[in-house]
């Protein structure tokens, strides 16, 4: 009886080993078979990148101080060092440090396009994030906001858009001054003639050449482009608006991992305060390339964005 009862025990034993090792084997095989099927659920912009170990990045040539050229031939800017940030977490997020960065130029009428072909992945610049625009790409939360306005010789009569009224002015192909001029035309009774310059360094060069008696764009920009002229004191910015628009990086549509990326990265940028330290270094600070300082200071409506990061778009 105890010899067959040893037995049992035995076999009890060995039972029990078995099942724990066949239960080590199936676990085993479940973490072979399901890390591929993980890596596999990525979609959209992050297994592009992934699978070309590259993510390219759409900036400006001359919208100062968001994304330029400095002297060195550099993209520099507010917008990409925001970006730099987005890479950081791309790299964390696809556990891959050798991620490549490319840089594309853009301009504010092909830097949709580009980015819906997949030519760009991310633009990096002075995009305004807008409910039109919405229906073609998507945005990150909006890290800047500014009015429409123009920017006038300082020897010129007109104080007022309204004073625009008969006058030749200058404004950048593709960027939402172009409607906001014509909305402008039909509703205050003012007639204007718009030359179209291919970047913000053109536009304004119109302005300074005598061309055109305004430049119409987005008053940061306008600072931008007034602050690096030889003669900054020729300037004048006027003081009504067209419109309030938000700025942020813009995205494909219809990719929700990549988005959440974007939002979570620059959510975190304002939720701890480092985003006022970029913000400082391009607008309060010394920037090339000619070491100017913007003096353009955080606004209400800003802050308010940071307080509460929203990609809400303008109608």
């Amino acid at each position: 009886m105890q010899h067959r009862a040893g037995l049992s025990a035995f076999a009890a034993f060995i039972k029990e080993i078995t099942l724990k090792r066949l239960i080590r084997i199936s676990l085993a095989a479940f973490v072979v078979l399901a890390a591929p099927a993980f890596a596999q659920t990525l979609t959209g912009t992050l297994a592009k990148i992934r699978d070309t170990g590259t993510i390219t990045i759409g900036h400006r040539e001359a919208s100062i101080p968001f994304s330029y050229l400095d002297d060195k031939q550099q993209a520099v800017g507010y917008a990409m060092d925001i970006c730099a940030r987005v890479v950081d977490a791309v790299k964390a997020e696809l556990k891959n440090p050798n991620i490549k960065v490319a840089l594309q130029p853009v301009t504010s009428a092909n830097r949709i396009p580009l980015l819906q072909n997949g030519s760009i992945d991310i633009e990096c610049g002075s995009t305004t994030n807008s409910v039109d625009r919405q229906k073609q790409v998507a945005f990150g939360p909006t890290y800047f906001v500014i009015n429409v306005t123009a920017a006038v010789k300082k020897s010129s009569p007109i104080k007022t858009l309204a004073d625009l009224n008969g006058r030749t002015i200058s404004t950048t192909a593709g960027t939402t001054a172009v409607p906001l001029l014509k909305k402008y035309e039909k509703t205050g009774n003012v007639d204007v003639k718009e030359i179209y310059g291919k970047d913000h360094s053109e536009s304004f060069l119109l302005l300074v050449d005598d061309r055109v008696s305004a430049f119409v764009m987005d008053d940061v920009l306008l600072a931008g482009q007034i602050a690096n002229a030889r003669n900054p004191g020729d300037f004048v910015i006027i003081t009504e608006s067209l419109r309030t628009e938000p700025y942020s990086v813009m995205l494909r549509r219809e990719d929700p991992q990549f988005k959440a990326l974007v939002d979570r990265t620059l959510g975190g940028l304002m939720k701890s305060g480092e985003i006022e330290k970029l913000y400082a270094r391009w607008f309060t600070s010394s920037i090339p390339p000619r070491n100017v300082n913007l003096n353009f200071p955080i606004t209400p409506a800003l802050r308010e964005a940071f307080k509460n990061p929203n990609d809400k778009g303008v109608q």
